[in-house]
Parts: structure tokens; C-alpha cells; sequence
């Protein structure tokens, strides 16, 4: 992982399996009330990530795309994960009329796939993750939009020195 400064994140995935482990280093990072919108074309790896870090939460059961149901929703101990595909949203508005407002807050960390649906409406994301497919691997970068944004960077680019 190279890190430019506290705000950027950025690296190389040559596989699945790097994604996943990307996304499992997340989860160590990431606390709750966390908004981190997930950018890219389809196939770039959004929900493979989301996998990862479910699991290295201690989800043990299946994890689709919410593409259809548009949020899907995962209970743990301490927090709950949310994972919206606002894609097939042909109006922002439609956040307004679905109540996704109400997923969010400090006892939640929510995952957004495509954003720019819901554009003016959303909660402002505190990083945001770009996935890019570039020849048979894919590259991410972070970028933190807030300060809870970059401490969780910090976090993710230090996981030796981070508290647990």
C-alpha cells in the first residue's frame, strides 16, 4: 500500500483474493458510523471488497450484490453494515421516498455503490474507494473527504500500530 499523504490511499489487487484482503484490512480500520462511497465501473470489484470485509467481521453466510433489493443489511455485536446499489435509481429522489436516511448514523457503517444516483441527497461520504479493473488485476484508491475519513487511512495504512 503506498500512501502519497494521511488523505490517499492507493495500491495494486492483482486477484479476487487481494480484494477480499483489502477489504478484510478495512474492516480492521473502519469504526462505526463510517460513510464510504464505492466507485467504479461494473466488475470493478465493489461487492467483492464488501465480501471481504463482511467476513472479516465474522459473517459467515452468503453476500450478494444488493443490485435488485438496493441495501442489504448486516447485524453484528457492536454495529450494523449497509450496503446500498443505488444503480438502478432513475431519480435521486428516490432515496427520499425508499428512507435510506434513516440507515444511517454512529451505529452504523454504510457502503454506497454508485453514489452519483442519489446525488444532493446522500450523506456526505467520509472516504471514497475507487476501483479500476486494469488488465487482468485491479487498482483502489482511498480518498478521505473528512477527518474520520483519514483517521481511518491512518488506521489502514498502520494496522501494526492501530488500537483494536
Amino acid at each position: 500500500m503506498a500512501m502519497d499523504d494521511t488523505s490517499v490511499l492507493s495500491g495494486s489487487l492483482p486477484d479476487e483474493n487481494a480484494t477480499l484482503a483489502l477489504g478484510a484490512a478495512f474492516a480492521a480500520a473502519a469504526r462505526p458510523g463510517l460513510v464510504v462511497h464505492l466507485l467504479g465501473d461494473l466488475g470493478a470489484g465493489k461487492t467483492t471488497f464488501t465480501r471481504g470485509l463482511l467476513a472479516a467481521l465474522g459473517h459467515q453466510g452468503k453476500v450478494k450484490s444488493p443490485t435488485y433489493t438496493l441495501v442489504e443489511s448486516y447485524p453484528f455485536p457492536d454495529y450494523s453494515v449497509h450496503h446500498f446499489d443505488l444503480y438502478r435509481f432513475a431519480d435521486p429522489e428516490e432515496w427520499n421516498d425508499a428512507g435510506f436516511s434513516e440507515y444511517f448514523g454512529q451505529d452504523s457503517l454504510c457502503l454506497v455503490e454508485w453514489p452519483d444516483k442519489a446525488e444532493g441527497l446522500l450523506p456526505a461520504a467520509d472516504l471514497t474507494l475507487e476501483l479500476a479493473v486494469t488488465g487482468s488485476g485491479r487498482t483502489y484508491h482511498f480518498q478521505a473527504q473528512t477527518q474520520t475519513g483519514q483517521s481511518c487511512l491512518i488506521r489502514l495504512s498502520t494496522p501494526a500500530a492501530a488500537p483494536c
